[in-house]
């Protein structure tokens, strides 16, 4: 058998054998040597064997390596990615699920997983794999024996959506929400909302049968028409109250929130110490789609109902700095004007006199020409709170700030994630509650970084 037959045949039989990082490999893994913004990958391919990798495949012919006869040479690596998982792709007979949306994908994914998987295999795609090549190698990585695969399809540029689908054409579909992401090429929600539609569209996935989505706006109601257009089977919408998921009744209860929701006319009732809006909407699709699955919503309520711990995405973790222990809720891996301005609210409802609260913002990216003025919308929100302490960081905010000469004192500036660790190094003086949200790779998404390298212990 010819390498290239048995490469095909391994993926086709196994999961989560697919690694871009040699760092990654593990034993029997394949090492996809990709050409990277500093280094062809074929650099790390004596480290991807000495980890345990089974083989590797390259676009680029090594000379070097003696040990060739598991060494695949292609001659477009992508080109190649592509070919199998569509081939793997057609072995799957399972459920598959595709979600979509500005914000919320990687969360909502890993609730549908954790909560699947107490009763079914499942195969998720693994952190944030959502554009061209994280979802081949999220297909390619897909055990075929699985009840459910579900993939994450993210969009940063018009046709996107529909290229990635094509590739994974899953039947039932999520659309998280349609917020003020990527403008700069998408200039409106508009646009977006019709991009992200294209993942049920008929002409690009003729297995669209069932859509669940959150429709709040005008913008989200376009999802809604288009989803009437294609006929698709099933659609449920969330959010208000009317619609076929909504949070029914919201009440104080010993300290904690006792939370009614009431989805597809059955009602449930759960009870959490704190919680964040995409929590409480994760969950409603979560029962949404059991329901309409025939699916028993028992094991969600076993004992006490927990959620999954997403790093960058609201886990909390206990952290001992300067002698002074903080919870660092970690919020840090994207933000967008809407999210950040929930956060913040959400944030302030934290009333107790033991702890010190510190909210640390870093600027949002990708926003377009309103850019400053989303950074100004912030700032204006913080002014309607109080806060112990504020830091803001990144070129936006500081231009934003100098719209605010009443409140110049309510603020901190700072530029590095070093100075925003000097500054707490001088003013904390008690336990604290820190929340830091920003977009990834921010001066505050290094500082988040650098406080986790603290000894910690995630709690929630």
């Amino acid at each position: 058998m010819e390498l290239n037959d048995k490469i095909k045949k391994y993926i086709f039989n196994n999961s989560n054998k697919i690694k871009i990082n040699s760092k990654d490999i593990k034993k029997n893994d394949i090492f996809l040597a990709l050409n990277g913004k500093k280094y062809h990958g074929n650099k790390f391919l004596v480290d991807a064997f000495k980890f345990g990798a089974k083989y590797c495949i390259t676009d680029k012919k090594y000379t070097k390596f003696k040990k060739k006869e598991n060494i695949l040479f292609v001659e477009n690596i992508y080109s190649y990615l592509k070919n199998i998982s569509v081939q793997k792709r057609s072995l799957f007979n399972g459920e598959v699920i595709g979600i979509t949306g500005s914000a919320g994908k990687t969360s909502l994914k890993e609730y549908l997983s954790f909560f699947l998987k107490k009763k079914y295999k499942v195969s998720a795609s693994i952190k944030s794999y959502n554009n061209n090549l994280g979802v081949m190698i999220s297909i390619l990585n897909m055990n075929i024996n699985s009840n459910f695969a579900i993939f994450e399809i993210g969009t940063n540029n018009f046709n996107e959506i529909r290229d990635l689908t094509k590739l994974v054409m899953p039947s039932q579909i999520f659309i998280t929400n349609i917020l003020s992401t990527h403008l700069e090429n998408f200039k409106n929600k508009k646009n977006i909302a019709k991009e992200k539609s294209d993942i049920f569209n008929k002409k690009y996935n003729p297995n669209a049968k069932t859509i669940f989505f959150q429709m709040n706006s005008k913008e989200e109601k376009i999802i809604n028409s288009i989803a009437q257009r294609e006929k698709l089977t099933t659609v449920i919408k969330i959010g208000k109250v009317g619609l076929d998921g909504y949070i029914n009744t919201i009440e104080d209860y010993k300290s904690k929130h006792k939370i009614g929701l009431k989805i597809l006319n059955k009602k449930f009732l759960f009870i959490l110490e704190n919680y964040e809006n995409y929590q409480i909407n994760n969950l409603i699709f979560v029962l949404a789609f059991c329901i309409i699955n025939k699916i028993n919503t028992n094991f969600i309520f076993q004992k006490k109902i927990k959620f999954p711990k997403i790093d960058g995405r609201g886990a909390i973790y206990k952290i001992k700095i300067y002698n002074i222990n903080i919870q660092l809720i970690d919020q840090s891996y994207n933000a967008n004007p809407e999210t950040m301005l929930q956060s913040i609210r959400n944030f302030s409802k934290i009333k107790n006199k033991k702890y010190q609260t510190i909210l640390i913002l870093g600027e949002m990216n990708e926003l377009g020409l309103d850019e400053l003025k989303f950074h100004y919308l912030v700032i204006q929100e913080i002014t309607k709170h109080v806060f112990d302490n504020v830091i803001l960081s990144g070129d936006l905010f500081k231009k934003a700030l100098k719209m605010f000469p009443n409140f110049k004192n309510k603020f901190i500036y700072k530029s590095t994630s070093k100075g925003i660790m000097s500054y707490l190094e001088k003013n904390l003086h008690k336990k604290a509650m820190i929340m830091a949200k920003c977009s990834n790779a921010t001066e505050v998404n290094k500082f988040v970084t650098l406080l986790k390298l603290e000894k910690k212990d995630k709690i929630v």
